[in-house]
């Protein structure tokens, strides 16, 4: 059974549209990741910030690219199986994703690459039913 799987993908969250000879099937996939660190303690106007209380930005770094490595392989285990992936969001969650998927030997797969803003999961089923009926 060939399986052609739609993704519109941000970094907070994955809409996985997989279409099957059975049908459709919708799934989601929430990242974790906190792009903006709260801050921890008084705030400036009511006391002093101790530069300990805020981590480095090279330790934020690492701790983002870590959230989004747990992400993004989250996503890859499911649509591996896919023999066609189109891939659309806004930002640039898909080529991050599109970077893993060739080092996963998945970028073969890969059919397109799109630009879109947000939209409902309905539009987003419609949009890759549309795409993979050519």
């Amino acid at each position: 059974m060939k399986t052609k799987v739609g993704l519109w993908i941000d970094h907070k969250k994955a809409i996985v549209v997989a279409v099957t000879d059975k049908g459709e099937e919708i799934g989601m996939i929430i990242s974790k990741v906190e792009k903006q660190p709260r801050r921890s303690g008084d705030s400036p106007l009511k006391g002093h910030y101790e530069s300990a209380q805020v981590p480095a930005s090279d330790r934020r770094q690492r701790v983002l690219t870590g959230h989004f490595n747990i992400y993004y392989d989250a996503v890859i285990a499911c649509i591996r199986d896919a023999e066609s992936i189109l891939i659309f969001g806004p930002g640039d969650a898909k080529g991050e994703l599109k970077k893993r998927l060739k080092k996963n030997n998945l970028g073969g797969r890969i059919v397109g690459i799109e630009t879109a803003d947000k939209m409902t999961d309905r539009q987003i089923a419609a949009k890759v039913l549309k795409y993979f009926q050519k």
